[in-house]
């Protein structure tokens, strides 16, 4: 089940969607402000955010900056609700990091269309991803003089619940499909996720795949010993 939070102060409106996106299968998690948000954000990342433009204490602009600041921010699809409707506003919505743009008032389904769109679009990078490894997997097969694949760790500075959640991130899983595979927490994964990034001085999980890419570390296979 995908997980969307959104983020709006008018309790009209986002209970109206918290209870249209549940009836069509999301669980759905609210805040009402963008600091809010971003607390909710680092305690369980989302598979994807919707948040309103003009809120008070932290408008929706800044939450996205800062959200694309955080590692597990970066790549999280983002969409915008707001009432501004000029071009300059939805370009500065765009400029701050976000996917898409959508002007209020609209109907709810048509928001539906922008999230099943954004996560398609999300799954699509991570399949490209996993598909690349496993291509440079059988390029480090056919040419073990130029490039030198491994299963092992030992070369990585990492404890064992790290190891695991490495394989894990490299293969494309989001934090919450890695925390139901390793019975954790999704707040969990990202902290042994934020560890490994520190010790190999990396700033996200982009990074963090193409680091595993470049020196042919490819995922244990299934069955093999932990």
């Amino acid at each position: 089940m995908k997980r969307i939070l959104i983020v709006d102060d008018d309790i009209t409106l986002r209970t109206a969607l918290v209870r249209y996106l549940q009836n069509r299968g999301y669980l759905v998690i609210e805040a009402r402000s963008g600091a809010e948000g971003l607390t909710l954000f680092e305690q369980n990342p989302p598979d994807l955010v919707v948040s309103d433009v003009l809120m008070p204490t932290m408008d929706g602009l800044e939450f996205c900056r800062r959200l694309r600041a955080t590692r597990s921010g970066q790549l999280v699809p983002f969409i915008f609700l707001s009432s501004r409707k000029e071009v300059d506003d939805r370009v500065q919505g765009h400029q701050m990091g976000a996917d898409d743009y959508l002007v209020k008032p609209f109907e709810p389904k048509e928001l539906v269309a922008k999230i099943e769109a954004q996560l398609e679009r999300s799954r699509r990078i991570h399949t490209e991803i996993v598909r690349l490894m496993q291509q440079n997997t059988t390029v480090a097969q056919a040419e073990p003089s130029t490039v030198t694949t491994t299963t092992a760790t030992t070369q990585l500075p990492l404890t064992p619940a790290e190891e695991k959640v490495f394989w894990e991130v490299i293969q494309g899983y989001t934090n919450k499909q890695i925390g139901d595979r390793l019975f954790v927490s999704p707040r969990t994964v990202q902290t042994h996720l934020s560890n490994i990034l520190s010790k190999l001085q990396l700033e996200n999980r982009s990074q963090l795949i193409r680091y595993a890419f470049e020196r042919g570390y490819r995922p244990p296979t299934e069955g093999a010993e932990d």
